[in-house]
C-alpha cells in the first residue's frame, strides 16, 4: 500500500530540478529554475521548477505537478512504474501490496461514490419547489447563478428519512460512515443534514469528501447555525481547507493565498474576484492547515474580523505558527474594520477597499507586539515588566533557533523603546543615548578618564550604589562586547543604584570606537576595578564563555540587563508592599506582598537558569 506518508518521503528525496534538468535545459533564477515549457511550444520562458515546494508549473499553458507527475505526464510511464523508477533512485523499496489496506482502499472509493451522489440530490433538490427558501436565502447574500453553480450550493429537505430514501442503493452503514446519516443507541438512524442549504467540501483533487450545512429556520433556536460533516475515512477536518483546489490555481498567478474564518466568506469573496481564499472547517487553523499553507506560498494571509472575537482567533493562529516557524515562511494578518466579515465590507465599500486592507496586512511579529502591547493597562513598573514576560514566552516557543534570536532581538528593542521612552531636555531636545537628565547635560564634551570633575561624579554616584555578581556579571560582557554598550546606555542610565563602573563605560558612549582595553583602562585610571572572575564566580553567563559568539552574546547580554534593570523597580514594590502590609494587615495588602514575592521568587529562578547557561 503506497500511504501519503511513504509518497510524500519519495518526493522529497528527489530533486525535481536534476530530474526534469536530464530532458529540460533548466536556467537558474533566483530560488527556482526557468525554460520554455516542455509541454507546448514557446520563445518566452513560462515553465518554473520549485525544488523547496517540490511542483514545476507553467504560467502558460498551466502545466502542473511533482515528480511522479512529471514521470507519467512527460516520460509517459504508468503511475506504478513511475513510483518504482522513483524509488530506485531514491533508494527506496516501493511496499508490498497490504490485502487489508487494498479493501481499505476500495472502501474510500465507494465513499466517494456515496457522496457524489448525495452532492446530485442536495443540487437537484435547490432547484426543486422543496428549495425556494434555500434559493430566496443566496438571492439576500447576492450570489449569481454562476457563483451557486460553481461551488455546488445544494438543499437537504426536513425529513428524518429524506437521505436514506434517496440513496437507497447504498447500504445503511456506509451513508453512517460517510458522515450523512447519525447512529444513536435504541433509535432508528436519522440524516444529519436536514432543512439545510448545502454546500460540499471538497479535497484537492476536487472530490466531495464532507459537507457543510447552514440552518434557514430562523425558529430553529436549538439547532447550531452551521453544521459540518463529521471526521470520516474521507475527510479529516485538521488537514482540510476549504476551497484550497481551486484557491491553489488562483495563487500560483496572484502569488497570495487568503485564509478567511468561514466558507461563506471565500464564496463571497471569490464573486468579488479574490479567487485565492481558503477557510478552515469549525477549528482554529491547525499547525498540518499552515504547513499545507506553506506548501503553496511562503506567506499566506490570515483575514479575521475586527471583533474582540477576531482578535483572539488571530492570537490562536500566531501561538500555533510561532513553533512552526522557518525561514522565509510566515503569516500575515489583517483585521477587518469593526463589526464588518468580508461579506459586509465588499457589499459596505467594494472589492477595492478589501484589496486595500490584503495589501496592508501586518507581519506576524508586528500583530503579536501590537496585541500583547494592548491587552492590559500598562500603568506600573509591574504591568510593563509583565509585557516583556509574556513578549519572551512567546519567544521561547519557536524552535528555529535563529529565527527565535532575531524575535528576542526584535521585541526587546520595541520593549525597550517603550518602557524607556527617550527623555527631553528644558529645551525639549532629546539628551543623547548615555546621557541622564540630572547626571549629564546634553553636547558637554566628555571628561578625561582620570580629570578630578569625572572622578568626583564618580564617587557621588557611587553613594548608595551597590555592587553584586549580576552586576559584575553585566560589566564584565559590557566591556568584552563594547558595541553593546550603546544600545542598552538610556536604560542603564535610568537605573537606579548601579554600580558606579557603569557610569564610567556610560560616559564613553559617544566615543567613536569603543575596545576591551581602553575600557579596561578608563575603569583603572578612574581608581575602579575592572570586573574579575571572582566577583561573579557562581554565574556562568553564556556571553562570558570563550567561545561565546557575538550575536548570541547579544541577546544573553540583553537579558542579564534587563534582569539587572528590573531588579530595583521590583525590589521597591516589594519593600512598599511589605511596609504597606505591616502598617495595614490587611488581606488585600498581604495578597499584594505574596505576589510581589512569588515575582521575586520568579525573578531569582530566571537569573539562575540564566547564570548556568553555556554558550552555544
Amino acid at each position: 500500500m503506497l500511504t501519503p506518508q511513504w509518497l510524500d518521503q519519495l518526493r522529497s528525496r528527489i530533486t525535481l530540478s536534476a530530474l526534469i534538468g536530464r530532458t529540460t535545459r533548466l536556467q537558474k533564477a533566483g530560488r527556482e529554475y526557468k525554460a520554455c515549457c516542455p509541454f507546448h511550444n514557446e520563445k518566452t520562458p513560462s515553465f518554473h521548477v520549485n525544488d523547496e515546494k517540490g511542483f514545476y508549473h507553467c504560467f502558460g499553458c498551466g502545466a502542473h505537478g511533482d515528480a511522479i507527475r512529471w514521470m507519467t505526464d512527460h516520460q509517459g510511464l504508468a503511475f506504478m512504474d513511475a513510483v518504482k523508477e522513483l524509488a530506485a533512485e531514491a533508494g527506496m523499496d516501493v511496499p508490498a501490496p497490504d490485502p487489508q489496506a487494498a479493501r481499505a482502499a476500495e472502501k474510500r472509493d465507494t465513499l466517494h461514490d456515496v457522496m457524489a451522489a448525495a452532492q446530485e440530490w442536495f443540487r437537484h433538490n435547490l432547484a426543486s419547489p422543496e428549495g425556494e427558501a434555500a434559493r430566496a436565502y443566496l438571492a439576500t447574500r447576492g450570489f449569481d447563478a454562476h457563483t451557486v453553480q460553481r461551488f455546488g450550493f445544494g438543499y437537504a429537505p426536513e425529513g428524518r428519512q429524506a437521505l436514506k430514501e434517496a440513496l437507497a442503493r447504498f447500504s445503511e452503514p456506509m451513508l453512517i460512515e460517510a458522515g450523512l446519516r447519525i447512529a444513536v443507541e435504541d433509535r432508528d438512524p436519522y440524516d444529519r443534514f436536514r432543512g439545510r442549504l448545502m454546500l460540499p467540501i471538497e479535497d484537492a483533487r476536487g472530490r466531495v469528501i464532507a459537507f457543510g450545512g447552514r440552518i434557514l429556520s430562523s425558529e430553529k433556536t436549538d439547532a447550531p447555525k452551521y453544521l459540518n460533516s463529521p471526521d470520516t475515512p474521507l475527510f479529516d477536518k485538521g488537514r482540510t481547507l476549504y476551497n484550497l483546489h481551486r484557491a491553489a490555481p488562483a495563487a500560483r498567478q496572484s502569488g497570495r493565498m487568503v485564509v478567511v474564518e468561514g466558507y461563506m466568506d471565500v464564496i463571497a469573496l471569490a464573486a468579488a474576484g479574490i479567487a485565492e481564499c481558503v477557510a478552515p472547517l469549525g477549528t482554529a487553523l491547525t499547525e498540518n492547515q499552515i504547513d499545507l499553507l506553506w506548501r503553496h506560498v511562503e506567506t499566506p494571509i490570515l483575514c479575521f474580523d475586527g471583533d474582540a472575537a477576531g482578535q483572539r482567533a488571530a492570537m490562536r493562529a500566531i501561538t500555533r505558527a510561532l513553533p512552526l516557524l522557518r525561514p522565509a515562511h510566515s503569516l500575515r494578518i489583517v483585521r477587518l474594520p469593526e463589526g464588518l466579515d468580508p461579506d459586509d465590507l465588499i457589499k459596505a465599500r467594494g472589492s477595492a477597499a478589501m484589496a486595500v486592507l490584503l495589501s496592508e496586512a501586518k507581519s506576524l511579529v508586528d500583530v503579536l507586539w501590537e496585541t500583547e502591547r494592548d491587552a492590559q493597562p500598562l500603568t506600573t513598573p509591574e504591568d510593563k515588566a509583565g509585557l516583556k514576560a509574556r513578549l519572551m514566552a512567546h519567544v521561547e516557543t519557536i524552535h528555529h533557533s535563529d529565527i527565535a534570536s532575531l524575535y528576542r532581538r526584535e521585541l526587546q528593542d520595541r520593549y525597550s523603546a517603550f518602557a524607556f521612552p527617550q527623555r527631553e531636555d528644558r529645551k525639549g531636545q532629546p539628551f543623547p543615548p548615555g546621557q541622564r537628565q540630572r547626571k549629564w547635560q546634553p553636547g558637554r564634551p566628555v571628561s578625561a578618564p582620570s580629570s578630578p570633575e569625572s572622578l568626583k561624579r564618580l564617587r557621588r554616584a557611587a553613594e548608595g550604589g551597590a555592587r553584586d555578581a549580576l552586576s559584575a556579571a553585566v560589566l564584565a560582557g559590557l566591556i568584552r562586547w563594547p558595541t553593546q554598550i550603546r544600545r542598552h546606555a538610556e536604560a542603564l542610565a535610568r537605573t537606579p543604584e548601579l554600580d558606579p563602573r557603569f557610569f564610567a563605560l556610560l560616559e564613553c558612549c559617544d566615543a567613536a570606537t569603543l575596545e576591551t582595553e581602553a575600557l579596561a583602562t578608563i575603569l583603572r585610571e578612574n581608581g575602579l576595578e575592572v570586573p574579575g572572575t571572582a566577583e561573579y564566580s557562581g554565574l556562568r553567563f553564556g556571553f562570558l564563555a570563550p567561545e561565546a559568539n557575538a550575536e548570541q552574546a547579544a541577546v544573553e547580554l540583553g537579558q542579564a540587563i534587563d534582569l539587572l534593570v528590573e531588579r530595583p523597580v521590583l525590589e521597591a514594590a516589594l519593600a512598599e508592599a511589605t511596609a504597606r502590609f505591616e502598617q495595614e494587615l490587611s488581606e488585600e495588602s498581604f495578597a499584594e506582598q505574596q505576589r510581589l514575592l512569588k515575582r521575586k521568587l520568579e525573578f531569582e529562578s530566571r537569573l539562575r537558569q540564566m547564570a548556568t547557561r553555556q554558550a552555544g
